[in-house]
């Protein structure tokens, strides 16, 4: 698999050189987001500008990858503009991938979510949902 990977205090940027995320592709890529995942990133980024199609392996790799993020409550981003691949990407149901045109929106997202999960834990804090009501 060819690509070149950025990492940041919030996420991880995979930049793909390949025009298939088929064949090997998808099970490489699913190794280094198991790396990822073990180095602390929850939010993935994938930026397949030079993308063209997806087979089942990789749709089945993104639906792990997507699955994984979200339950670490990050995100996993797909970035294209690709039509057809956004399309295809839609009716393979993948509900947890985020779908971005440009990875400067993708790493907005990345930050949205970021302070949304920050409010969210104060708020817990703050109604310390413990279960128990101090009159």
């Amino acid at each position: 698999m060819n690509y070149t990977i950025e990492k940041n205090e919030q996420y991880a940027l995979l930049r793909l050189t390949e025009s298939a995320f088929s064949g090997e592709v998808p099970a490489e890529f699913e190794t280094i987001s198991r790396v990822l995942f073990r180095e602390g990133y929850s939010n993935i980024i994938m930026d397949m500008d030079p993308v063209q199609s997806v087979d089942q392996g990789g749709v089945t790799t993104l639906r792990k990858t997507s699955r994984q993020c979200t339950n670490e409550e990050g995100l996993f981003i797909a970035v294209t503009k690709n039509e057809d691949l956004i399309e295809f990407l839609d009716k393979s149901n993948l509900s947890e991938l985020t779908i971005m045109p440009t990875v400067e929106e993708a790493i907005d997202a990345v930050f949205m979510n970021e302070l949304e999960n920050d409010f969210r834990s104060e708020e817990d804090d703050e109604y310390d949902l413990g279960g128990s009501v101090e009159n």
